[in-house]
């Protein structure tokens, strides 16, 4: 990865607010930040206390949005998502109470603990960046971004995203253990008072929405884009694999380059933001034969593999 200095000094100091409370997770914060430029949202799959919600929560005081949290359970309404319309006897009308899909930047807490008609009120939101309640269609607000978490241990009584469902997430990340040395030094943090608490924003949220804006002035070359098309292609052929990414995989790894790109202060994409980026973007929509996973594949070394064996574009000047 592109070293501190090189990036966009305003996103940079996003960065580094978000790693004054997340030690040892610069990854993690880097790929949350690109997918909130490219208005994409993430999906993060670990175990329960590795930071998942701390993440998002200091994602969202770096850019002074509004933060909602919505802890998903078995007898959780699409309602109670979107929000309600309640009869006001004084005003003799029906008057909307917003739920907490309205807010800026969402946490959406094991997402696969409801039932699939709550998750598709959350995900009409993420797709159409908008809701409706009681036939009547609500716009989101800017900057809207979803955080969805899952724990990838505990199935019981659980209702697993389907494939179609997966595909509207830019980004399928895991976070990880900590090392004994980071570890450590999250102890020292959590001794006095929580960092989380310190935390002051960078940047307006007006800055961001501004900033996502710009995403879309930086220049593809047709080269990167057929290199893409390549490694999309290869996920349907692969003869592991019963169902490759959609068109909307590429599309989603060329946004998310773009953003990738602008992050480290470039106006164009090289192919190393590909191949950087593809491991998070591509695997959870690419569905292995029965087979493939008895052997014990996952998408991901397949992906690895298609991107070792897939030829890189020669580089060149992709300035306009």
């Amino acid at each position: 990865m592109a070293q501190n200095d090189m990036m966009h000094p305003k996103l940079s100091k996003v960065i580094e607010n978000i790693e004054r409370v997340m030690v040892g997770k610069r990854d993690v914060a880097v790929l949350s930040l690109v997918a909130i430029l490219a208005e994409g949202h993430v999906l993060l799959e670990d175990v329960p206390g590795v930071g998942k919600t701390m993440m998002v929560r200091s994602l969202a005081r770096s850019v002074g949005a509004d933060f909602k949290r919505i802890q998903f359970t078995p007898d959780l309404l699409p309602s109670d998502v979107t929000g309600v319309s309640i009869y006001n006897p004084k005003t003799l009308e029906f008057e909307y109470r917003p739920g907490p899909i309205m807010g800026n930047i969402v946490l959406a807490d094991e997402i696969n603990r409801t039932s699939p008609k709550t998750q598709s009120a959350l995900l009409e939101g993420m797709e159409e960046a908008n809701v409706t309640v009681d036939g009547v269609t609500k716009s989101l607000g800017k900057p809207f971004f979803v955080m969805a978490t899952q724990n990838p241990i505990e199935y019981e009584g659980t209702y697993p995203l389907p494939e179609a469902q997966l595909d509207r997430f830019l980004f399928k990340i895991r976070m990880g253990y900590p090392s004994a040395g980071e570890e450590l030094e999250i102890l020292n943090l959590a001794e006095k008072e929580r960092p989380i608490h310190t935390l002051e924003p960078v940047i307006t949220k007006e800055e961001l929405v501004k900033l996502q804006g710009e995403i879309q002035t930086v220049y593809v070359d047709e080269t990167v884009k057929r290199y893409i098309i390549d490694l999309v292609t290869k996920t349907r052929k692969h003869p592991s694999v019963y169902l490759g990414a959609s068109p909307r995989g590429s599309i989603a790894l060329m946004k998310a380059a773009q953003a990738y790109a602008f992050l480290y202060g470039r106006d164009y994409v090289i192919p190393d933001d590909i191949q950087f980026l593809a491991p998070y973007t591509l695997p959870h929509r690419m569905i292995l034969k029965s087979e493939a996973k008895y052997e014990g594949k996952s998408a991901g070394q397949l992906l690895t593999e298609i991107i070792s064996r897939t030829p890189v574009p020669v580089q060149r000047s992709m300035s306009r």
